[in-house]
């Protein structure tokens, strides 16, 4: 771990489309969820809210992916958002993708770049 790094996870923790890994990011001094999922064989992490309303995405505990695990999909509105960019595919998020959170991945973790 490089200094201005935090451990989110173990690498192995993110499978293709599969279950995201929940942790929590510091913004101007207050605690936002955000998660981290793999997609295209990287890991992606964004603040866990809708671009649509203030709403966690996960349908259940690390759920982020449709069935399909090729798309993010809020759990209240069922927009959907491209796992690589956050950008909003379809759905009430009209345009509002999700905001990145920056992360770094090596020696089989991935790490908040803080």
């Amino acid at each position: 771990m490089a200094d201005g790094e935090r451990l989110v996870c173990s690498s192995e923790d993110l499978l293709e489309g599969g279950d995201g890994v929940r942790f929590s990011v510091e913004s101007h001094g207050v605690a936002e969820p955000a998660f981290v999922v793999r997609h295209g064989g990287k890991a992606h992490a964004y603040l866990n809210r809708c671009g649509h309303v203030w709403v966690e995405l996960d349908w259940q505990q690390n759920k982020f992916f449709d069935s399909s695990g090729l798309y993010l999909i809020c759990s209240t509105h069922g927009a959907l958002y491209a796992p690589a960019s956050g950008r909003c595919l379809g759905g009430p998020c009209n345009g509002k993708g999700l905001k990145p959170v920056p992360i770094v991945e090596h020696d089989g973790h991935i790490f908040l770049k803080e």
